[in-house]
């Protein structure tokens, strides 16, 4: 059958009515899926638009609070704190800066990938040898077939050697290593015909990559510092009086990266606990150091549980500068504030 394009003026008056109006009925549908598809494109187009945009101001704001936290860790106005005062500051800047530096490379991770211009790889610090009294934990990560599956083959593979990962652990009074072990496969009978045919297990993700911290540490390190009210020097010399070194500084960064990690169970407990019919609110004041005075200044922490007689009970915390009416409203949103309305 010849296409639209292919038809002369000939062809057209040769054609009954009937095949006429059926030729104009294929032509409007497909002017309008035509147009469907267009306008389908159009919003796609639009969606991923307000994504990077909301993406890069995103990456704005972390740098610009980034460089702020750099300059009030430098800054001279520090030096008007007491000591006390300066290393718990010093503190607080190292978990927010780690926070941030965390967030921030997980939106540029969603960023498009583009070709990177060649520049040498940055050098990483030398790390501490993990103690050898510490007792070795081990988990064997191996293929489940080590059956060679290169076409024609099909021998038993030969291991060749392991990768192996310490972390760091930690259980009441004890600290642990866990050494995770990653067996390596191959073919000889490939080897010897030159094919290199090597299978290994993939790495288990972690909390944090390329740390020694595992799960266990990073939640005792965020229970001694905000349940325990330990500040990180402290918790450097109890670690230590266990044989392990493990400085305030890589305290705080841990800590910091951690609750980058836990802001999705945030958003989690957030919607859980805004979802009830029945919320209750109330602030309770709090000293906060203020960097600019060399003193404290009161901030408050607000609190947002559901109602008594819910089956299952949630509170839900959010700190803030003030105690005005400002603060709630932004933390419950336009969506709930509809919803009491609908319900009054």
């Amino acid at each position: 059958m010849l296409g639209m394009r292919d038809l002369k003026p000939q062809d057209l008056r040769d054609l009954s009515p009937e095949a006429l109006t059926t030729l104009a009925v294929q032509m409007l549908g497909h002017i309008q899926q035509q147009a469907q598809d267009l306008q389908a494109q159009q919003t796609l187009i639009q969606r991923k638009d307000r994504d990077i945009a909301w993406r890069d101001a995103k990456i704005e704001k972390i740098t610009f609070e980034l460089a702020r936290l750099k300059r009030w860790k430098f800054g001279a106005k520090s030096e008007a704190m007491t000591a006390e005062q300066r290393q718990m500051f010093q503190d607080t800047l190292l978990e927010d800066e780690a926070d941030l530096e965390a967030q921030l490379a997980a939106l540029q991770a969603a960023l498009p990938k583009t070709q990177p211009k060649p520049k040498d790889a940055p050098r990483r610090p030398r790390r501490q040898a993990l103690p050898e009294h510490l007792r070795r934990v081990e988990h064997h990560h191996e293929p489940e077939d080590t059956t060679c599956t290169t076409p024609d083959c099909g021998r038993p593979m030969t291991r060749v050697g392991e990768d192996v990962s310490e972390r760091l652990d930690i259980v009441p009074a004890e600290f642990f290593v866990h050494r995770h072990i990653y067996g390596k496969w191959t073919c000889r009978c490939c080897q010897r015909q030159g094919i290199e045919h090597l299978v290994q297990e993939p790495a288990e993700p972690q909390i944090i990559d390329g740390g020694i911290a595992a799960s266990g540490f990073a939640a005792h390190i965020l229970i001694s510092r905000f349940v325990d009210h330990l500040p990180y020097y402290r918790q450097e010399t109890i670690n230590a009086r266990s044989g392990v070194h493990t400085p305030r500084s890589t305290l705080a960064r841990t800590a910091g990266n951690a609750g980058a990690a836990l802001f999705p169970l945030f958003e989690a407990l957030k919607r859980f606990v805004l979802s009830c019919p029945v919320l209750h609110a109330d602030e309770t004041p709090v000293a906060m150091l203020d960097p600019g005075a060399g003193k404290t200044k009161r901030a408050y922490i607000w609190a947002y549980a559901r109602g008594e007689f819910d089956a299952q009970q949630g509170v839900v915390y959010e700190f803030c500068l003030g105690r005005g009416s400002q603060y709630p409203v932004a933390f419950l949103g336009p969506s709930t504030r509809q919803q009491g309305r609908r319900a009054r």
